[in-house]
């Protein structure tokens, strides 16, 4: 053993790298670390120098990971890990994989490039556009360097992990990015270290490329900008308040641009294809929001549903869209019966939590969610999707509407990202608006209640003394999970919402 550790301490590592000591529970046998080919790479291996091996037998021991070198000896600040090979350059060539987008992610569906093989790419440029089935992303360079080949057409299936394309780039352009990948996977024992390992390059600001993006589209050195959020990371907000307070920006600009939305391939392509081969067999594959569908309704499945149906007399919520549309300044705000339904719902939710509750059946624990997210389900060229309006309880009907109008040309486009379709508490399915007068919908697991609108229509109804007269009625269809809610607490939620609507003076009673 003495031996042994003369034998590493007469080498030397090339990474700058030291020994600090062996560990007591050591094995007997003996591992020598050969010179390193790279600052980076670290070699190990199984059979020693020709004047070592006359002394030792090696051949019943090897080396196969960096994790069996970290059991044996401790690695002063970090060791290295299989993240450190993955970023280090062969050839001058880095290969870029698709990167975990968010949780429970396993693969995503490329939707196009923006680069080319050939092309000249900065750091933080956008590469490519892909749609996982909770949200489509935009995926950014980390490196300056040549497209040298693209790996996947649109409409491929990516797994996380694997390569999307692989980037000829210079060494110096890599060298902090396998560090701070090396950095990354420190032991638990280095906690001491691990405020630095949040950190940035030194002398550099914390924040995402996309901020990044921002401050070089308007010319602003990012290390200038103070950043409000957590150890200092600089956000999105941050850089416009830096640019109104410098005059470089006249006024705060719009996070959301219609106008810089490209609209997807409409559906009118894919039925010529199909009208091509009418008469033949044709495999359709399901994508992104497609597939969240199947995960969804087969979570539904095992939830015990039961369904609560009411008419709803909708004669004053005609005459007051009508009022609003009068009154109406904006050319680009159309109103729609959906957002007083939508802020009505809120109004009953308020004493009613436990429809706008979740359920954990791991823990058997229902969640009251105190916000009122309520999730409009849309019908769009890539499938059914189902963002949210965050906090309805603290927005007025016009934010509603000015929402609504937003998440409606997001997804049209294909454009909404994670932060629109998660966190829903409730869900609403207008059917009506496209026309149906009844629907029975799934519970949107883990939510434990959705409601289906039908369509309001014009019928005979007939007074106490038998006279007729027109009513507009609209059919209502509550699903409930009977594994929290009973009959009753639907009932009385629905009679309550039902009031507002055909009431709507109500609202400005207990409206806060």
């Amino acid at each position: 053993m003495l031996l042994s550790r003369r034998i590493l301490r007469g080498r030397s590592w090339t990474a700058g790298r030291s020994c600090s000591r062996p560990l007591a529970s050591a094995p007997s046998t003996t591992v020598v670390a050969t010179e390193l080919n790279s600052p980076l790479i670290t070699q190990f291996s199984s059979v020693a120098p020709n004047s070592v091996k006359s002394k030792f037998d090696y051949s019943s021991y090897k080396v196969n990971n960096f994790k069996t070198m970290n059991n044996l000896y401790n690695i002063k600040g970090h060791y290295f890990s299989t993240n450190t090979l993955e970023s280090e350059p062969l050839n001058g060539i880095v290969d870029i994989p698709l990167a975990q987008t968010g949780e429970g992610i396993a693969e995503c569906e490329l939707l196009k490039w923006f680069v080319q093989e050939g092309e000249q790419v900065e750091e933080y440029q956008r590469l490519c556009e892909v749609q996982s089935d909770k949200a489509t992303i935009e995926i950014t360079s980390r490196y300056n360097g040549t497209v040298a080949k693209v790996l996947h057409a649109p409409g491929d299936i990516i797994k996380v992990g694997e390569t999307l394309l692989r980037l000829t780039v210079d060494d110096s352009s890599v060298t902090f990015d396998a560090a701070e990948s090396s950095l990354g996977s420190e032991t638990s024992g280095s906690g001491d270290h691990k405020p630095e390992v949040n950190n940035s390059r030194k002398g550099e600001a914390l924040c995402t490329p996309a901020v990044r993006s921002l401050a070089k589209e308007h010319n602003i050195d990012i290390n200038d900008v103070t950043g409000t959020g957590k150890h200092g990371r600089i956000s999105k907000e941050d850089v416009l308040k830096y640019a109104l307070e410098k005059g470089i920006i006249e006024d705060k600009p719009s996070l959301f641009n219609p106008g810089s939305i490209e609209p997807m391939e409409g559906p009118e392509e894919k039925l010529h294809e199909i009208a091509d081969s009418l008469y033949h067999d044709k495999i359709l594959t399901l994508r992104a929001y497609q597939r969240a569908m199947v995960k969804s309704m087969t979570a539904a499945a095992s939830v015990p549903h039961f369904h609560f149906v009411e008419e709803i007399n909708c004669d004053s919520l005609i005459e007051l869209k009508s009022a609003f549309q009068k009154e109406n300044s904006d050319p680009d705000i159309k109103f729609t019966f959906l957002p007083v339904l939508i802020k009505s719902l809120s109004m009953a939710l308020t004493t009613h939590p436990l429809v706008n509750s979740t359920f954990n059946l791991g823990t058997h624990e229902v969640t009251l969610k105190g916000s009122h997210n309520i999730g409009i389900a849309m019908a769009t060229p890539s499938g059914l999707v189902v963002p949210n309006i965050k906090n309805v309880q603290s927005l007025s009907i016009f934010e509603i509407t000015k929402e609504l109008s937003r998440l409606q040309k997001l997804a049209m486009a294909n454009k909404l990202p994670p932060a629109d379709i998660s966190g829903g508490t409730i869900t609403l399915s207008n059917i009506g608006s496209i026309g149906g007068k009844f629907g029975s919908p799934l519970i949107n697991v883990p939510e434990v209640a959705i409601i289906a609108l039908g369509k309001i229509q014009k019928v005979a109804h007939f007074r106490e003394d038998g006279t007729v007269y027109p009513l507009s009625l609209m059919t209502v269809n509550i699903a409930a999970d009977h594994r929290i809610l009973d009959g009753a607490n639907v009932a009385f939620f629905c009679k309550e919402w039902k009031a507002y609507i055909e009431k709507p003076e109500l609202l400005l009673l207990h409206m806060r």
